[in-house]
């Protein structure tokens, strides 16, 4: 199953939505840090509701951690500066689907580094999603191309 990862979030209930997602799927969720609160704010405690303690959460100290911890596998970044259609790609089991900072999305670095880089299309005018909404949109096309459902 493919993995969710969230470099250095800043919006507490966007991260927590989003853990409350992969719970629900069974996937993981990495978080890269630092973020931008602690994992006791009331908001983000709140958002997640009862799923926090079900997620599989694995925290990476820096993005060097996260790339070492995840080496050989493709980090697919779903950013506004991509031109590559989500639908136009083929997502494989062990891709680590790569969310960006809510403020900030991810610095240069890092683009230059990911194996992938995809877009949402949208209407021309409009700049961007809802992270979390974003990451739920990328997260069911990759489990739909992958025919990979929870199991209980």
């Amino acid at each position: 199953m493919p993995e969710i990862a969230l470099y250095q979030p800043d919006i507490a209930p966007n991260a927590a939505t989003i853990l409350r997602m992969c719970a629900c799927f069974g996937l993981t969720c990495r978080i890269i840090e630092p973020a931008g609160f602690v994992m006791s704010d009331s908001q983000f405690r709140r958002a997640g509701m009862d799923y926090l303690d079900k997620a599989a959460l694995v925290r990476d100290a820096s993005w060097a951690a996260y790339r070492a911890a995840t080496a050989g596998r493709r980090s697919v970044l779903l950013t506004t500066r991509a031109t590559l259609p989500l639908w136009d790609f083929a997502f494989r089991p062990d891709d680590l689907i790569l969310m960006g900072r809510e403020s900030l999305g991810v610095p240069d670095t890092v683009h230059g580094e990911v194996e992938a880089r995809l877009t949402l299309p949208m209407q021309p005018a409009l700049r961007s999603l809802n992270m979390a909404l974003a990451c739920a949109i990328a997260t069911g096309e990759a489990l739909r191309q992958l025919r990979a459902c929870p199991t209980g």
